[in-house]
């Protein structure tokens, strides 16, 4: 029986540069690991693969990344056993945070514990993007330029420890429609994924902060206006910057210490009905 922990992650830009011949969108985005992880128990066996998952509602089958990841591996492989896996969901779902991406890299990097795979980090991302733009990322962690369809990973240094608040409204938002309706609107900003390189190198988190970007935040403000009020009362209560990750519609707002991230949280968990985490950035996986 192994565990392995897989780590949320959030946007510091999202650019959308157009869309590709095959379907997906270019993009260019500064992705950050977070400190809020999903868990995965995983145990060889000699049967089929088995998920259970602590969300009753989550489809524990072929349907899900998780299954999936393991399948791809069992099958690329050729294992002769599978493997029953236990899944402690604490990344909210369809969220903006990767959490889907999330456990599929989990489960990847468990397949080859588990069975003794010789598998380069080079082979495990490109397996991972079969399934999703976001799991090479989510295998790697850390802080990375995304470009592609997000599956050209680009190494940047970790950025400085920071605080983290997300609040997550009760509402879902599919990442297609979100696409769907920037393809129809576009966006008056786009992110200075240039600049941001540069100040993350410094360690400015300031200059970070100030430079927080997502093209896809407009597109879904204009359906779901709470997203604009999260935001505000973040910077209200001392939030360097705030932002929305991902599709949304999860905000998140950087704060300068632990004091500010955890009065931040509470003016939330007092006048809003979000889900209210309080963590911090981490680095790369190790």
């Amino acid at each position: 029986m192994i565990k392995v922990e897989g780590n949320a992650k959030i946007n510091l830009t999202l650019d959308i540069l157009g869309k590709r011949p095959d379907g997906y969108h270019e993009v260019a985005m500064v992705m950050q690991s977070i400190g809020l992880s999903d868990t995965v128990e995983m145990e060889k066996t000699d049967g089929p693969i088995e998920l259970t998952i602590n969300v009753p509602w989550l489809k524990a089958d072929e349907k899900n990344l998780a299954w999936r990841a393991a399948a791809l591996i069992k099958e690329e492989y050729k294992l002769a056993g599978g493997v029953r896996m236990k899944l402690t969901k604490r990344i909210p779902v369809a969220a903006g945070l990767a959490g889907g991406s999330t456990d599929a890299a989990a489960v990847l990097r468990g397949m080859k514990e588990l069975y003794a795979l010789d598998i380069s980090e080079e082979r495990l991302c490109e397996l991972g993007s079969q399934l999703g733009s976001d799991i090479p990322f989510c295998l790697l962690g850390g802080t990375m330029l995304s470009t592609g369809r997000g599956e050209v990973l680009k190494r940047l240094p970790d950025l400085p420890a920071t605080w983290v608040v997300l609040a997550k409204p009760r509402i879902s938002v599919s990442t297609a429609w979100a696409y769907q309706n920037y393809d129809a609107q576009g966006a008056k900003e786009h992110p200075d994924n240039e600049r941001i390189q540069q100040e993350i190198a410094r360690g400015d988190r300031k200059a970070v902060a100030g430079l927080l970007c997502n093209v896809l935040e407009s597109v879904t403000i204009k359906k779901y206006d709470v997203i604009s009020q999260y935001k505000q009362m973040m910077m209200q209560q001392g939030a360097m910057a705030s932002m929305m990750s991902g599709s949304g519609p999860t905000v998140f707002g950087l704060a300068e210490s632990k004091e500010t991230a955890d009065r931040i949280a509470t003016h939330m968990r007092e006048h809003t009905d979000a889900y209210v985490y309080v963590i911090r950035t981490t680095g790369k996986v190790q």
